[in-house]
């Protein structure tokens, strides 16, 4: 009795709860919810992106993240003459390097606020979504560093601010700087749910923005999806580019089947002695077959992207095409793939290599280089 008793008394108590809510009513929001941004994938590219557990990709932290890109109070300095930013040496007309033109960095050598150098020359902003195998020339900044706790895109930058070959400040004077920056808080708290400015954050928010650096419409990308012919040249080119038997590229530098023009891993060329440079693969995986191997770098813009190798040794594609026709260096350390070392190279005719150069400038992408979105915002958050 007592049982059916409460029953009916918990059975009308759910019945005047559910009188008294508006089926239609929306759920209460809370403030911090960022809008989930999708990267658009074309057909052909890979569908494994690197994007972070901890940090998915929103509208809100790209839009902050494009505004640090740019800002040169992110060194933690307000003097105009002190200011450098992540765009001071990555910029977009030269698919977010600093090209071989720059007048401050001569013939494409970068150098920090202090004026030490970097130790190698850079490599181009370009479909960093789809690396999954490490950054920087020797691949340091890796998930599987063994030997510093380096994992990604995010710590590319905050290793950009105390850097003496970049920025060279320290993260708690970057952080002030921003966090007293009018519009900056507010910024915050829209991607990160909170006012307070942290270094994790901006880091964040700037890879954000890095990973929506795509190149997906260049002339060859146009090709395969049956928009545009390719010419005679160009297509003889792309044979060349893609048998063993030609200029033999797409070992390291993938061709139709990989649109990323990378493998995005790390081989021993043939340029010349492996020892001359202390930071190569080797440094970072302690494998003696490491000696003198550096990242295949994508040759999606390449034209745009000179010098070229790890140190800068070459102005133009054509010194690269007569490397590798000719001018390859045997060592123990060779890299398998270079399939034409013991004659030096593939030994490719002068008309060969026009063809050749006609492939790869299919590659060239002027979306990329004039894309509104990854351009400098008109104005910063304070200026509004």
């Amino acid at each position: 009795m007592k049982n059916n008793l409460f029953s009916g008394i918990l059975f009308l108590f759910i019945l005047l709860v559910s009188a008294c809510q508006t089926p239609d009513e929306p759920e209460p929001k809370s403030e911090y919810q960022p809008t989930p941004y999708e990267i658009e994938i074309p057909p052909g590219f890979p569908t494994d992106l690197n994007i972070p557990d901890d940090n998915p990709m929103t509208v809100e932290g790209i839009e902050l993240g494009r505004y640090l890109f740019y800002d040169g109070r992110m060194s933690g300095r307000t003097h105009p003459d002190s200011l450098m930013s992540c765009a001071t040496c990555h910029i977009q007309a030269n698919s977010f390097e600093c090209g071989i033109d720059h007048p401050e960095y001569i013939g494409g050598f970068t150098h920090g606020i202090t004026g030490k150098p970097t130790h190698h020359v850079m490599l181009p902003l370009i479909n960093l979504i789809w690396n999954s195998s490490g950054y920087l020339w020797n691949g340091m900044i890796c998930s599987d560093n063994p030997v510093a706790h380096f994992r990604n895109i995010e710590d590319l930058v905050w290793m950009g601010i105390i850097v003496e070959h970049e920025m060279n400040s320290d993260t708690n004077r970057a952080k002030e700087v921003i966090q007293n920056i009018p519009g900056y808080p507010e910024l915050f708290k829209k991607a990160f749910g909170s006012e307070t400015v942290t270094v994790k954050n901006m880091a964040r928010a700037i890879a954000q923005f890095i990973r929506t650096l795509t190149s997906t419409d260049s002339k060859f990308d146009r090709y395969m999806r049956g928009e545009v012919q390719l010419g005679q040249p160009e297509l003889q080119g792309f044979v060349l580019f893609t048998t063993e038997e030609g200029a033999d590229c797409f070992h390291c530098h993938g061709g139709s089947g990989n649109p990323l023009f990378t493998t995005n891993l790390f081989y021993n060329n043939g340029k010349d002695s492996v020892f001359d440079d202390p930071k190569d693969r080797y440094s970072i995986t302690g494998d003696p077959m490491d000696h003198g191997a550096y990242k295949a770098t994508t040759l999606r813009n390449i034209i745009f992207t000179a010098p070229y190798m790890h140190d800068g040794r070459f102005n133009t594609l054509d010194e690269v095409i007569n490397f590798y026709s000719h001018n390859l260096v045997w060592t123990l350390y060779i890299d398998p793939l270079m399939h034409h070392i013991a004659n030096g190279g593939t030994q490719l005719t002068p008309g060969e290599k026009e063809d050749l150069k006609a492939f790869i400038l299919t590659l060239t992408d002027t979306t990329f280089i004039n894309n509104p979105d990854f351009r400098k915002p008109e104005k910063f958050p304070d200026e509004k």
